[in-house]
């Protein structure tokens, strides 16, 4: 393309075609089409009405086009570890482990509320990788939350509150790399050292996870989730009447063994983090912390599921748990069983640089830096809610914070406090985003390991969401204008607030859904 520039580069326009896909999706329910439009509309805009240009745009661009997002290394990469994690999963299931951990987990699992607490816990531990976590805690805890009757949309909520919010919160993880990453060298900043110091700050993540076991321990739930859980009660999981994906619970195999289960599943977390450090350059002399900072966490998720994937063959021939014809099937049948979602994956990426192309990180840079000027103390809110309608609209966290990092940076170089109350809402607003976005990669991959119709996660998810996100935002007025006030820590004294603040809402929502029960009882007796 040259030097050629749109002509509406930059402007708000440049966030159009996201969300064109994302209305269509909530209204069509229908995802395919819904981002093939969105990425044609950001053509059209890109080519100025021109069709020949925009077609050109859409599959050939080298910084947008469909062709550019499959041979972008990190795409092929995580597209590759999604293989081989689902065949991992179906050789897990064809040997009788999963069920047979199911089976182990029934025995002290006795409640409704227990099996959602324990893939809370699951997700809680799981904290290498996102993606990772959605399609690991999907697969083995699906069983287990059918037997209890909770229903998909519930498990594909507590999955995804799980993943990205856990990931921004630990310090060995693939998004600590990337934060640390995202911070300029000019601004001669640690960027794992200032990773870790906004942990405390992470008012979403922290939030969301509080959420979780308040909805699950005060019972309740609201929105669309009231009608799924209530359907599930009575033997209906879906609600939508659908099954998006081949139900594939697992093959009871006699003497299945747990360990079958537990040693990939652990073989796997190690190798992960050991991969990370190994393209992170740790073996070659790096501390552990600059081999974090510098990590490729595609390139080392692929080498881990690769080794464990390895391992689990060796394991599986010397104990006879499956033949070497059957292990071979599991490749097709995991391959079958991700083709959908990698579509939506491919096509969200195509979207995503459609997006880039148009300007979209400019124009933010441009509104943020437009508030910079007179309002330092309510800067941390504002970036928190630009972060989430950025994410939201481009379904990128990553994205977001990479354009959204040095900006703050600049902004607050003078004021250490304030930089990292505003980089942790930085974060925070881009795990909300992502959170929400029907594009986003974790959302798509947490609808692929509950087995839920995408749609009906990501509308029954959102109300939660926005619950925590008016909490948080409320938790960032407070931290800025204290921060800014006294200079010193003292604006983390917002982060607890915000955490019983959640679970106040909570209880308020029961209490008002409780006499909304008493009404309609009392309506039907006249």
């Amino acid at each position: 393309m040259g030097d050629y520039v749109p002509a509406l580069y930059a402007t708000a326009f440049s966030l159009l075609p996201p969300l064109v896909a994302i209305v269509m999706a909530l209204i069509t329910k229908e995802v395919y089409s819904s981002l093939i439009l969105g990425i044609a509309v950001g053509s059209l805009l890109y080519a100025g009405g021109n069709p020949l240009l925009a077609f050109n745009t859409m599959f050939f661009s080298e910084e947008g086009g469909l062709i550019a997002s499959l041979s972008d290394t990190s795409h092929v990469c995580i597209l590759v570890f999604v293989v081989i994690l689902w065949t991992l999963v179906a050789v897990l299931n064809k040997s009788g482990a999963a069920l047979a951990f199911g089976k182990s987990a029934l025995k002290r699992v006795k409640t409704r509320e227990g099996a959602q607490i324990a893939t809370i816990l699951m997700g809680l531990l799981i904290f290498v990788d996102d993606g990772f976590n959605c399609l690991t805690v999907g697969s083995v805890m699906r069983p287990i939350t059918d037997r209890y009757k909770v229903s998909r949309a519930k498990l594909a909520y507590i999955i995804d509150s799980t993943a990205a919010p856990i990931c921004i919160i630990a310090p060995v993880s693939s998004w600590a790399a990337a934060v640390s990453y995202s911070v300029p060298e000019s601004m001669d900043i640690n960027g794992f050292e200032m990773f870790i110091r906004t942990i405390p700050y992470n008012m979403y993540a922290l939030c969301t996870i509080v959420m979780l076991f308040g909805l699950v321990l005060l019972k309740v739930d609201f929105g669309p989730m009231k009608k799924h859980e209530i359907n599930a009660k009575n033997g209906d999981l879906f609600t939508s009447g659908e099954k998006p994906y081949d139900e594939n619970i697992g093959t009871e195999v006699e003497n299945a063994k747990v360990s079958n289960l537990v040693v990939p599943i652990v073989l796997l977390i190690v190798t992960c983090i050991i991969g990370m450090l190994y393209t992170g350059g740790f073996f070659e002399g790096e501390t552990l912390r600059n081999a974090f900072a510098n990590t490729d966490s595609a390139k080392g998720m692929v080498i881990g599921s690769s080794i464990t994937l390895l391992v689990t063959f060796i394991l599986y021939m010397v104990r006879k748990a499956l033949t070497v014809k059957e292990f071979m099937g599991c490749f097709a049948s995991g391959f079958r069983s991700v083709c959908e979602p990698m579509l939506i994956l491919i096509f969200a990426w195509n979207l995503s640089g459609v997006t880039g192309l148009l300007g979209a990180s400019t124009f933010i840079d441009g509104v943020v830096g437009g508030f910079a000027a007179g309002l330092q103390m309510l800067l941390p809110a504002i970036i928190f809610i630009i972060s989430v309608f950025l994410a939201f609209s481009t379904g990128t966290s990553w994205g977001t914070f990479t354009i959204l990092i040095p900006i703050v940076c600049a902004v607050f170089s003078g004021n250490y406090e304030m930089l990292l109350i505003s980089i942790a809402a930085c974060l925070s607003g881009a795990v909300c985003g992502d959170h929400c976005s029907p594009i986003s990669d974790t959302t798509i991959m947490s609808s692929t390991g509950s087995q839920c119709d995408h749609v009906n996660h990501t509308t029954t998810q959102l109300p939660y969401a926005i619950v925590v996100a008016a909490v948080s935002f409320v938790g960032y007025l407070i931290a800025g204008i204290v921060g800014y006030a006294t200079g010193t820590g003292m604006g983390m004294i917002a982060t607890p607030i915000a955490l019983v603040l959640v679970i106040v809402v909570l209880k308020v929502i029961k209490s008002r859904m409780g006499k909304d029960n008493d009404n309609n009882v009392e309506s039907q007796a006249a």
